[in-house]
């Protein structure tokens, strides 16, 4: 049996006779990957089983103005300690920490939530950040990430950078590669530039790059000499406007890959299990007495409908279609679920008309149902 490592490591401090959680980071040991997570949100990623750095930094940026721009350096402090959940929402794994804007009491005063979403087989992340607004007043927010790949464990040039329109993916390749998918809808501009240190003192710089309006190359120096260091990527989305005490979220997926092929596979993965996440709405505070599968509606469709289920207690649900011929042509879901009510809505627009049978697999059997697509 293969075994699984998983670490979590806190650092206490003991004040005045009381613990408190003064410094806190969360490494997990998945199949391939190891994803850590420091005190103030920075996400990194090694290679298993060389535990090389693939990742040096992933973190988010809120701009308001040309010096108003929340940032993990210069502005964040820890409001709740990132820490392993031990009932994830979603995944394998999830690794959870709220920042606020404390450090420097500086605008704009945002509180992100962070969560981070990990599966033990799976060469990929998810990241949902959840951004609260904590001004007097509404804001208009241009909301972005603040990215440092580190592929095969250097920054010394040599990375090939490129961006897909068609894919929205971002893939930075050297013989290995590391690949970035903005999952939200209103994703606008990627600007780019060679690291240098202390780039992150001040905020015009930031600001710069997240109102900018293109996907083209902001290199300050070719980024394929070697006697330069790697990029600092950042993608960013149309400014958001938020209410007092209102929120956005946005999405991000990180893949690794030994190269860029099976980065973009990881990737593929990531949108699949992003899709569901999306996808699924959840009434924890419904619990149904036992397991059951309601039928979708609406019945006949074209060409989606929801499919409903009901969980007694916590279990694994693996909820998939089937044609006729019992092939399957979907995996909607294959996870953990809290009890309580769960819809999802279902996407039949790439499959022929007919009559599919849906089944929902449980720790407590399976139940399934017909359901017919007419084009």
């Amino acid at each position: 049996m293969k075994k699984v490592l998983l670490f979590l490591s806190i650092v206490l401090s003991c004040v005045f006779g009381s613990n408190t959680i003064v410094n806190a980071q969360v490494d997990v040991y998945l199949d391939h990957l190891n994803i850590y997570v420091t005190t103030y949100g920075r996400i990194a990623i090694y290679s298993l089983p060389d535990t090389t750095r693939q990742v040096y930094k992933t973190a988010i940026l809120v701009g308001t103005g040309p010096t108003t721009v929340s940032d993990l350096e210069n502005d964040y402090d820890v409001e709740e300690p990132t820490q392993l959940l031990s009932t994830p929402t979603f995944g394998d794994y999830e690794i959870y920490g709220s920042y606020n804007n404390a450090y420097s009491s500086n605008p704009p005063d945002v509180l992100v939530k962070q969560n981070v979403y990990c599966w033990q087989n799976q060469n990929s992340i998810i990241v949902k950040y959840t951004l609260i607004n904590r001004e007097p007043n509404s804001i208009d927010a241009i909301i972005g990430h603040e990215l440092i790949p580190e592929v095969q464990g250097t920054y010394a040039g040599n990375d090939t950078v490129r961006y897909s329109t068609a894919s929205k993916i971002i893939s930075v390749t050297k013989n290995e590669a590391v690949g970035y998918k903005p999952l939200s809808n209103n994703f606008k501009s990627l600007g780019a530039f060679v690291y240098y240190s202390d780039y992150w003192l001040g905020d015009t710089t930031f600001y710069r790059i997240l109102t900018y309006s293109s996907f083209d190359s902001l290199f300050i120096t070719d980024p394929n000499d070697p006697n330069v260091d790697g990029p600092v990527l950042i993608p960013a989305y149309n400014s958001s406007t938020i209410a007092t005490g209102d929120s956005v979220e946005v999405y991000l997926a990180i893949a690794y890959g030994s190269n860029e092929t099976t980065m973009l596979a990881s990737l593929e993965q990531a949108q699949q299990k992003y899709n569901q996440l999306t996808s699924v709405e959840s009434d924890l505070n419904n619990i149904p007495l036992d397991f059951t599968l309601e039928q979708n509606y609406p019945n006949p469709f074209n060409p989606s409908t929801k499919i409903s289920f009901g969980l007694p207690q916590r279990s694994s649900v693996v909820l998939k279609v089937f044609n006729t011929l019992g092939q399957e042509v979907a995996e909607l879901v294959n996870e953990s679920l809290e009890a309580g009510t769960h819809s999802y809505s279902f996407d039949a627009s790439k499959l022929t008309s007919g009559v599919y049978v849906y089944s929902l697999q449980t720790d407590a059997g399976v139940i399934s149902k017909k359901m017919t697509l007419v084009k």
